[in-house]
């Protein structure tokens, strides 16, 4: 007789909210009540305010339940849960449901599908299709359709992949490197973490592809040591890989070579940044250095260097599996392909939304994401991370584009949305934002390590009705000096939040309180 096999998610987001011990539950539940049951602990589907999700793979297909508290475990199994029976927590099919059925999942299409550190199951769903494609063709064949995708750097700047691959192909070295910069650090963004904890494959596929395409022969993942399951799930993943021959020496019997590992970060928000991630990765202080030469040129201990982020790098097999215009076809204008949204903070419905680039932000927010979590207003939407620009409800109607945010002053960043209503303090917003650059500032250079510290009193000033003309004359050109001065985007970036803040909600800067303050 055949196992029923059940899906708990084991990732950080369900595992935070009692998946553990629902598994446990639903473990002793079924061998009190003599089921053979098959636990499989996937990655979450991204529909974060259902979490702990349990699925049942039936005959009729994978049936969902949620949120599934060990409490509720016993219940379920009365009502026959395990042969989709019904009970207030069915959902039915993930995959019908209207926050999954809208998506375009191409980067995340195997996450909480498959068991994230089982190689056959990786297979079974298409995995290593693009590096069996790869070890067939030219490195510059390789380079040349990922130029062709138009794939862009996901990790805030948008540099297009194929110009930093084909810098890295043209260099004549012994050594090359690839690198992936896993420090996901900015607020609101969590991709990268549900990647590597529900599909770490597909990561490894990628920068394996990467080494193939430029000549690197090793690989390593620098991750923020606060990722400690997706630590687990990669390092399993890997020793899986090794063992039969996705990675190491002879590559599928090819001749080629790549090694990788994962190195921690002690959490430092600039090694962000990728000249201090590779200071870091060499066993330095985390500081930035000055360009060029760029790390394409000279990077990791001094040689070519590919340094993408884990979105970026995890978009590459589905490239090479299904061809580059099969990737272009999505998106719009220079932004092709798709982008893992992340909704968070006062949001109905918070999760991981991967679509193609060109759905309307307020589109994402109110069919989406339901409106704020309160029910109140929402006033202001940050996006791009803690030095991303605050859009007020004027600009919702804004692309998700690269250009488009551009436009405004914005930017897309990593994906991360966060969402206030009407009750945000905008100038305190702005204050964060400063004082977060003065406590992460690696303080090579003085625009961002003064000027944040600098940027912080005269915000309090100004909020104090301290010659307040003067102090807002005197923050807007403390944020022209940071923007152009800066040695990096830590110190250059700082000035679109606060600015933005100041540009769409004066009213919050002023010293006496505002109807809306008081209402409160």
């Amino acid at each position: 007789m055949s196992r029923i096999r059940i899906y708990v998610p084991g990732d950080a987001a369900a595992l935070s909210v009692g998946a553990e011990a629902t598994a446990r539950a639903i473990a002793a539940e079924a061998r009190q009540r003599g089921l053979g049951i098959e636990l499989i602990r996937n990655g979450s589907r991204g529909l974060l305010w259902l979490e702990p999700l349990v699925e049942v793979q039936t005959p009729q297909g994978r049936i969902a339940y949620a949120p599934v508290q060990a409490e509720d475990v016993r219940a379920l199994f009365d009502a026959g849960f395990v042969s989709g029976g019904a009970h207030a927590l069915r959902l039915g099919d993930v995959e019908q449901h209207p926050y999954f059925k809208r998506q375009q999942r191409l980067t995340f299409a195997r996450v909480g599908l498959i068991d994230p550190t089982d190689i056959e199951d990786y297979l079974a769903h298409g995995g290593y299709r693009g590096l069996a494609n790869a070890l067939i063709m030219q490195p510059a064949a390789i380079v040349m359709a990922v130029s062709e995708s138009g794939l862009r750097g996901r990790g805030g700047a948008a540099f297009p992949a194929g110009i930093k691959w084909q810098t890295v192909l043209a260099q004549k070295a012994e050594q090359k490197y690839i690198v992936c910069n896993a420090d996901e650090g900015d607020s609101g963004t969590f991709s990268d973490r549900m990647l590597m904890e529900g599909d770490p494959y597909t990561l490894i596929e990628g920068m394996t592809i990467a080494g193939i395409a430029v000549g690197a022969t090793r690989g390593y993942i620098y991750l923020r040591c606060e990722y400690p399951h997706a630590k687990r799930a990669l390092e399993a993943a890997i020793a899986q890989a090794h063992a039969r021959g996705y990675l190491g020496e002879n590559l599928l019997g090819s001749g080629l070579r790549f090694d990788l590992e994962v190195r921690l970060g002690a959490g430092a928000y600039i090694c962000g940044e990728e000249t201090s991630l590779l200071e870091s990765l060499e066993g330095k202080r985390g500081q930035v250095r000055f360009k060029p030469p760029l790390p394409a040129i000279e990077g990791l201990f001094g040689k070519p260097t590919v340094i993408n982020n884990v979105i970026t790098l995890a978009s590459v097999p589905h490239i090479l599996a299904q061809g580059a215009q099969s990737y272009r076809d999505y998106g719009m204008g220079r932004s092709r392909g798709t982008l893992p949204l992340q909704l968070t903070g006062n949001i109905k419905h918070g999760g991981l939304f991967e679509i193609a680039f060109g759905m309307r932000l307020r589109e994402l927010l109110y069919d989406v994401g339901g409106g704020s979590l309160s029910g109140r207003p929402i006033r202001a939407v940050q996006v791009g991370g803690p030095l991303g620009a605050y859009l007020p409800e004027s600009q919702f109607d804004t692309p998700l584009d690269y250009e488009a945010f551009a436009a405004i002053g914005a930017m897309l960043g990593h994906g991360g949305i966060v969402v206030f209503d009407d009750r945000v303090d905008m100038a305190a917003q702005a204050r964060y934002a400063m004082e977060f650059c003065a406590a992460e500032s690696c303080g090579k250079c003085t625009p961002c390590r003064i000027g944040s510290t600098r940027g912080v009193e005269v915000i309090d000033r100004l909020r104090a009705g301290d010659n307040a003309p003067r102090q807002e004359a005197l923050l807007r050109d403390l944020c022209e000096t940071m923007t152009h001065g800066s040695l990096c985007a830590l110190g250059g970036l700082t000035p679109y939040p606060v600015l933005s803040a100041l540009n769409h909600f004066p009213e919050d800067f002023r010293s006496q309180p505002t109807a809306r303050a008081a209402a409160q």
